[in-house]
């Protein structure tokens, strides 16, 4: 798994950004717990993992 940004994970989602962005937003003490704010530009392997497994995304890494 590697760093992704909040828009390729929204591309990914099949979502706007704005909604991936609300999606984050719900999620905001989950990700503040794991140490990444809602504002970070990429997204860490650990979040990414857990935002897939959240939301059903599927990435072919």
């Amino acid at each position: 798994m590697k760093y992704y940004s909040k828009s390729e994970l929204a591309t990914l989602a099949g979502v706007s950004y704005s909604t991936f962005y609300r999606f984050l937003k719900t999620h905001r003490q989950v990700l503040s717990a794991m140490g990444v704010s809602i504002y970070a530009q990429k997204l860490p392997p650990n979040v990414v993992r857990f935002l897939c497994e959240e939301y059903c995304i599927d990435i072919e890494d």
